[in-house]
């Protein structure tokens, strides 16, 4: 019986196209070109032949043959990539796992980059707020000292001021002097502890402060304070704070003139809420101006003229003070250092402020460098794991690789199909890495002490995102696009293709190098907690725990002294009351003009940290004797006597120097007298725990601007300080109760390493968990394709155990030729971290030894769950094809 058959064209066309084409092909394509073959008959406006059809899609995916019809030539672009797009999308849902891992692992890679990008322009860019940051330079002192070179004095004398006024201001748009100072600032009763500085009339423009009210001009009043918008904000709210009233710790009347935009935390400025007149404390302290050369005490800035170089203003100055002391007799001892005046440029001073004998050192700009390379390499990492899983699944991609080519694809196109792929990967994780980043980046700034955001409104940030995706596109897809693109056509087909012995290095060597960096991230965990607790375990001399500290904002507490001392005994709370010239936590004076017998006369001296302090100190903070004893009240001797740290005795080489005598003469405290040493106690760290203690010396006359308190042990903390608040609130009670814990204020001194440290943590984590997740995909792979053979070895009777090493034992030996290649890696960039402190630990063999055992467990770890769930799988269904 005849058969009457009208076929659809489409069915006809895929009949057709099943016998012509392998499968693989089909199940990619056969959706573009069901969607061809419907677009092009309603271009055509009636039904062409089947045939005819077949010919021409034939002919679209056969170039060269028959030249084909013109209206395939604007479709073949067009279906060429959305056919790309179409098979990638398709790819991804298929491998979800492989999918999982890939956008996973990339998007976290992109997040860590973005973040530490964001964090290194943030600290690149410190001080570009200031829009003159190219002109404004600080003058700091240098000169020669025991025949070694030395540069980085920040405290300058007063003089100097008016010397570059006057002798060289032809250099010089400002010469600004500046003083910091803490202070409480109340508006009727309300009363706000802020942080202050005096400064000279032109910083607000040589700075370009972001004026709210007011103008630059507002501190030529005497009387006159600038304050900025959050101080604002916390007194008058929303109302106009210009010329309203302030008072200064309770005694000065100021008036508010204008009212400058908070600096941001990448400014040398930030945390200075109001601004008062240098005129201002030159009047109020009248001592200031009859100051010499030898009193270092002040900060001076410049802005350069728009004619003069940084390097030729500096050059002018170079001899500024030389040429102004050479004939004053008292300062022929100061001649001695050969002073020297330097500028130090302001986009240098946050990472190149460091100095060594003379030389500006890269300083934090290291770090800056260091954590760049921690975002490269964890970005990397991740591009690592895309590039290897694409290599491993290259067999099974193979036969489409074979019937594209068979057809007429020539190699550019694979090269395009799989760099599309990469691209889409890339897009996909660029989408996810954001969401990452807009959730971590508050913990993020809280961690690194930043106040960072994502710059959405900025065209550069997306131009720079655009080539962050290329280059990551690229960088990710080349390896895959290039090396799938390459296999023979010819061999596939038949059936004969396999990988190459030598297939599996690229990505064993990407594993090594991924597990590299992961293992030299570890150690330098381990090493930098190790120096920091190292460190902290360092006996500072004195007892930090239950010690606070006050600084007197008010000559209230100097006229109110003896009441407060027995008021807050009685309460129970405190056990002892002292004063001191400074906080325990840092050394505030340092001062020459010290002799002593057997002192060599052609000996530079660099200075002794000088203290003055009560009788009740060394009881208050808890200092420990060496030999001698303390000062006594009852003592009226002990106004011209001196305790020394055992620095200070090694530095005059005395030794038994109780009772030896100590000439000091020094015109800025006014003394010129002889002292007895009574008593020498041990090193007290007062200031970098890194470094040696300075040698220091005690007495008891001078103003003493710090109140120590000693809380009763016996008494919780929180109840010792409600008893204590009262005493403050009724005898000064213009002022708020402000303290610090002395603890706590030498915890903050760890603060920037402990900040390294858990940076270097978390990103450590983060690049054992991508290459995990790597490791986890490979081994899905291996077990994948070793399925037969893991059946084969099971019937023949190979154990779990076997098998698990079997497929455990390549990766365990990539692991340990990483941990080889690092550890030395890490140990050398590690040992000269180190030498930059004077008080170091040394690299332990167990932190090594810990982090190479803990990679490879954590390896273990990772591979064991695929290759035993391989191992236990029923050999059966393994070997059922077989």
């Amino acid at each position: 019986m005849k058969r009457n058959i009208k076929p659809n064209p489409p069915n006809l066309f895929l009949r057709f196209f099943r016998w012509y084409c392998h499968p693989d092909l089909l199940y990619h394509i056969e959706g573009d070109l069901m969607e061809l073959y419907h677009e092009r008959n309603s271009a055509n406006g009636k039904r062409k032949a089947d045939i005819k059809f077949i010919v021409d899609v034939l002919l679209l995916f056969r170039p060269g043959i028959i030249k084909p019809s013109s209206s395939y030539h604007n479709l073949n672009h067009y279906a060429m990539i959305k056919s790309y797009l179409k098979i990638g999308i398709r790819n991804l849902l298929k491998y979800k796992g492989y999918s999982f891992i890939n956008i996973g692992g990339l998007a976290t890679g992109m997040a860590v980059a973005i973040i530490i990008g964001l964090w290194v322009y943030d600290e690149l860019s410190f001080n570009h707020y200031h829009t003159n940051y190219p002109r404004i330079a600080q003058v700091i002192k240098g000169g020669v000292f025991q025949g070694k070179h030395f540069i980085g004095q920040d405290y300058l004398p007063y003089p100097l001021i008016e010397e570059l006024q006057s002798t060289y201001g032809a250099n010089f748009k400002h010469v600004v002097p500046t003083s910091g100072f803490g202070a409480v600032l109340s508006a009727g009763d309300k009363k706000l502890s802020r942080t202050g500085m005096y400064i000279g009339e032109g910083a607000p423009e040589m700075f370009t402060w972001k004026m709210k009210y007011g103008t630059w001009s507002g501190l030529n009043d005497l009387h006159s304070v600038m304050i900025s918008e959050s101080t604002a904000k916390a007194f008058f709210s929303n109302d106009d704070p210009l010329g309203k009233a302030l008072k200064v710790n309770g005694t000065i009347d100021v008036v508010v003139t204008g009212v400058y935009e908070d600096f941001p935390k990448n400014s040398a400025f930030h945390g200075i809420n109001f601004f008062e007149p240098w005129k201002f404390r030159l009047k109020r302290e009248d001592w200031i101006a009859k100051q010499g050369w030898e009193n270092h005490f002040l900060m001076v800035y410049v802005e350069i003229q728009p004619n003069i170089s940084m390097e030729r203003a500096g050059a002018n100055i170079f001899n500024a003070e030389m040429n102004a002391i050479k004939n004053i007799d008292y300062l022929k001892e100061e001649m001695q250092y050969k002073p020297e005046v330097h500028l130090l440029p302001m986009d240098k001073w946050h990472l190149y402020s460091n100095f060594k004998e003379g030389v500006l050192q890269n300083g934090p700009v290291q770090i800056v460098w260091f954590m760049g390379a921690i975002g490269i390499f964890v970005l990397l990492l991740a591009c690592i794991n895309f590039m290897n899983l694409s290599t491993a699944r290259s067999e099974k991609r193979a036969k489409e690789v074979g019937i594209r080519k068979t057809i007429g694809s020539v190699r550019r196109q694979l090269i395009g199909q799989f760099f599309s792929e990469s691209f889409l990967v890339v897009i996909l994780s660029f989408i996810v890495a954001l969401v990452i980043v807009g959730a971590s980046l508050p913990w993020f700034n809280q961690l690194a002490g930043k106040a960072m955001t994502m710059p959405w409104h900025l065209a550069g940030f997306w131009l720079t995102a655009l080539g962050f995706i290329l280059l990551t596109g690229l960088l990710a897809g080349s390896y895959p696009a290039l090396y799938l693109s390459s296999f023979n056509p010819v061999h596939i087909l038949k059936g004969t293709f396999r990988l190459r012995n030598t297939a599996s290095i690229p990505r064993k060597v990407l594993v090594t190098l991924q597990f590299t960096v992961s293992v030299i991230l570890m150690i330098c965990t381990g090493v930098i907690y190790h120096q920091i607790m190292f460190v902290k375990d360092r006996p500072v001399g004195y007892s930090r725990e239950g010690l606070i500290s006050m600084w007197k904002k008010s000559d209230e507490y100097n006229k109110q002294a003896n009441v407060i001392r027995t008021e807050l005994k009685a309460t129970g709370a405190v056990i002892e009351v002292a004063e001191a010239g400074g906080e325990v936590t840092g050394i505030w004076s340092n001062n020459g003009g010290f002799t002593w017998k057997g002192k060599d006369p052609n000996k530079q001296e660099d200075g002794f940290a000088t203290l003055n302090v009560t009788a009740e100190f060394g009881k208050t903070v808890g200092w420990q004797f060496i030999d001698g004893r303390d000062f006594l009240l009852t003592m009226a001797g002990d106004s011209s006597a001196m305790v020394i740290n055992e620095s200070a005795a090694k530095e005059m080489g005395l030794e038994n120097p109780v009772g030896e005598v100590i000439h000091w003469a020094n015109r800025p405290w006014g003394v010129d007298k002889d002292f007895t040493i009574i008593g020498v106690i041990k090193d007290m760290v007062m200031e970098s725990p890194f470094e040696p203690t300075r040698p220091s010396v005690y007495f008891t006359f001078g103003y003493k601007g710090v109140l120590l308190l000693r809380l009763n042990p016996a008494m919780s903390t929180s109840e010792a300080i409600a008893k204590i608040e009262p005493v403050f609130t009724k005898v000064i009670p213009d002022l708020p109760f402000e303290y610090n814990f002395v603890d706590q204020s030498y915890a903050a001194k760890f603060r920037a390493e402990e900040r390294i440290g858990k940076l270097a943590a978390v990103f450590a984590c983060l690049a054992i968990f991508i290459s995990c997740l790597g490791l986890f995909g490979l081994a899905s792979f291996v077990a994948e394709q070793r399925t037969k053979e893991i059946g084969i070895r099971k019937v023949l009777g190979a154990s779990v155990a076997n098998l698990w090493g079997m497929l455990s034992k390549e990766f365990v030996w990539l692991v340990v030729l990483a941990c080889l290649i690092a550890i030395p890696i890490a140990y050398y960039i590690l040992d000269e971290w180190l030498k930059e402190y004077a008080y170091r630990t040394a690299i332990s063999a167990w932190i090594l030894t810990t982090a190479g055992l803990g990679a490879l467990a954590i390896t273990l770890l990772t591979v064991s769950y695929q290759s035993i769930r391989a191992a236990l799988a029923n050999p059966v269904k393994s070997l059922r094809s077989e």
